[in-house]
C-alpha cells in the first residue's frame, strides 16, 4: 500500500466529513441513475446490462465508459435517431457519447459532431428539463475537453441553474473552475457536490481538487476508495491511472507503475495509462519498455502531450532524429485540435518554449492566460518567457505557478524546477537552490532533460556561504 494512501487512512475521518455527508442521498442517485437506462430496455432480470446499457449510464452520470460499448452506444443512437428526429433526449445522449469518444481517443472530429448533437437537443421545441440539463452538461463537457474553460463554466452555470439538485452538473463546473485557476470557487462547488451525490465519481473529482490544493493524502485516499468501489471496469481503471499520476508526482515511480498497468489490465484501452508506464518506466531505466508503452499509447490516442514526452525521452538518449518525428506528429495533432475547435496551445507553448521559437511560445501562452489563466498556464508562459530571456517577468508568473493562486497548493517538481532555473539566471542564489532542491525531493525522476539539467545548476550553486547575505 502506497505511504500517502497509509497516512491518509489515520486522517479518514477528515475526508469523510467532506464527502459522506451526502450518503442520505445515495438511494436518490440511483433512482436517478436507474431512469437511465435505454429507451426500450428492461428491469427485469438478472442478466448483465448490453453494452450501449452500459455506455449510456456512464455517459449520462459523468463516469468514463469502455471505447467498445460507447461505439455501440452510438450506432444504437444514430440509427434511432435517423427514424425518430424530434428525440431530444436521445441527440443529448448521443452530444455526450461523441464528446467521451473524442477524449478517449485524442480525436477531435468527434467534437463538431458532439456539437451539432448537443445543440440539435437544445433547439428541440419541447425537450424537456432532463434533455435540457443533459444538454446543457454535455455542452460544458464538450467546452472542457476542448480546453474552453471559460465556456466550460458558462454552459456548467446554465446547467445548474437549470436544476440546482442535479448533481452531475457539478463535476463540469469544477473541471472548468479548476482550468481557470479559480480553486476557491472550485472548492465551494465540491462542497455543493459532496450534499448531493455520494459515490466513487464524486471521490474521484474530490482527489483532483484536494489535489489542486496540495493535500496529496486526501487525493490518494479518495482516488483509493473510488477505484474500490467503481461500478465498471473503465470507470477503475480511469481512477486507476489517476492514482498512478498522483504517485508519480510525488516520485514513487514504483506504486506509479504498479497503478498503469492495473488500469490497462483492468481497461486495455486505458491508453492514458499505458503512457504512464511509459514514464515510469523510463524513471526505472527500463528504457525499451517505456519507448513500447509511449508507442501502443500513441497508436491509438496520439495525444500531443505523449508525443511530446515521447519525443523529450528521445532526446535525452541522443536520438535526435527519432525526437523529431514526434515533434512533428505534436504539431499535427494540434493542427487536427484546432479543426475540431480544441485548444492545444498550452502543450504547444511548452513545446517551443524548449524546442523551438521561445518567442512565439510567449506570444501563444499570454493570449492563452488573457483567455484562461490557470496554474498551469502561469508556469508555461514563465517558462517560456524565461527561455526568452524575460527573466524578471518570468518569475512573477512563476510564482503564481508555485503557490501564490489563491486556494492553489499543487506540489509541482516542473514548477519548481522552472521558478529554481529562472531565480538562478537572476542570480538569486538563495532561492534558486532552494526550489531546485525542492523540485529533485518532489519527484527526482520529473523529467528525463529536465533533471539533468537541475543537478547541474545546483552544482554550479555549491552550497552557501555561510558568510553571503541573507536571502541569498
Amino acid at each position: 500500500m502506497d505511504k500517502d494512501v497509509e497516512a491518509a487512512r489515520t486522517r479518514r475521518p477528515r475526508v469523510r466529513r467532506r464527502l459522506l455527508t451526502a450518503s442520505v442521498a445515495g438511494c436518490v442517485v440511483l433512482g436517478g441513475v436507474l431512469t437511465l437506462l435505454p429507451w426500450g430496455g428492461s428491469a427485469g432480470g438478472p442478466s448483465a446490462p448490453a453494452p450501449g446499457a452500459r455506455a449510456l449510464a456512464a455517459v449520462t452520470t459523468g463516469v468514463p465508459a469502455a471505447l467498445p460499448d460507447l461505439a455501440v452506444l452510438i450506432g444504437e443512437r444514430e440509427a434511432h435517431l435517423r427514424e425518430h428526429p424530434d428525440d431530444a433526449e436521445s441527440w443529448a445522449v448521443l452530444g455526450a457519447a461523441y464528446v467521451e469518444q473524442g477524449r478517449r481517443t485524442a480525436n477531435p472530429a468527434y467534437y463538431p459532431r458532439a456539437e451539432r448533437a448537443l445543440r440539435t437537443a437544445l433547439r428541440a421545441k419541447e425537450p424537456g428539463v432532463e434533455a435540457r440539463s443533459q444538454a446543457l452538461g454535455g455542452m460544458a463537457a464538450l467546452a472542457n475537453a476542448r480546453r474552453d474553460f471559460p465556456a466550460g463554466r458558462q454552459w456548467a452555470e446554465r446547467a445548474r441553474q437549470l436544476d440546482p439538485r442535479r448533481w452531475t452538473v457539478y463535476p463540469p463546473l469544477i473541471d472548468a473552475l479548476s482550468g481557470l485557476g479559480e480553486h476557491e470557487a472550485a472548492g465551494r462547488a465540491l462542497d455543493r457536490l459532496a450534499k448531493l451525490g455520494p459515490g466513487p465519481a464524486v471521490r474521484a473529482r474530490a482527489a483532483a481538487v484536494y489535489r489542486d490544493r496540495g493535500w496529496r493524502e486526501d487525493a490518494a485516499a479518495s482516488l483509493s476508495d473510488a477505484a474500490a468501489d467503481a461500478g465498471a471496469p473503465a470507470e477503475r481503471a480511469a481512477y486507476l491511472e489517476r492514482a498512478g499520476q498522483l504517485a508519480w508526482e510525488r516520485g514513487d515511480r514504483e506504486a506509479a507503475l504498479r497503478h498503469f498497468q492495473e488500469a490497462v489490465r483492468t481497461d486495455p484501452d486505458q491508453r492514458a495509462a499505458q503512457a504512464g508506464q511509459g514514464r515510469a518506466l523510463a524513471a526505472l531505466g527500463r528504457t525499451t519498455e517505456a519507448l513500447s508503452a509511449y508507442r501502443a499509447a500513441l497508436a491509438r490516442q496520439p495525444s500531443p502531450q505523449y508525443a511530446l514526452e515521447l519525443g523529450e525521452l528521445y532526446d535525452s538518449l541522443r536520438l535526435p532524429e527519432a525526437a523529431r518525428v514526434q515533434y512533428d506528429l505534436l504539431r499535427e495533432r494540434v493542427r487536427a485540435a484546432a479543426a475540431g475547435g480544441a485548444d492545444e496551445e498550452l502543450v504547444l507553448g511548452q513545446f517551443e518554449a524548449d524546442h523551438g521559437d521561445a518567442r512565439a511560445a510567449v506570444r501563444r501562452l499570454r493570449a492563452e492566460w488573457r483567455r484562461q489563466p490557470g496554474v498551469a498556464v502561469a508556469d508555461a508562459l514563465g517558462w517560456a518567457l524565461h527561455r526568452a530571456g524575460r527573466h524578471e517577468e518570468a518569475l512573477r508568473f512563476a510564482v503564481r505557478a508555485t503557490g501564490g493562486t489563491p486556494g492553489s497548493g499543487v506540489r509541482s517538481a516542473p514548477y519548481a524546477y522552472h521558478r529554481g532555473m529562472i531565480e538562478h539566471a537572476l542570480g538569486r542564489e538563495g532561492p534558486a537552490r532552494r526550489h531546485l532542491r525542492e523540485a529533485l525531493r518532489i519527484n527526482p525522476y520529473f523529467s528525463p532533460l529536465h533533471v539533468p539539467a537541475a543537478k547541474r545548476a545546483l552544482a554550479e550553486l555549491g552550497e552557501p556561504s555561510v558568510s553571503g547575505p541573507p536571502g541569498r
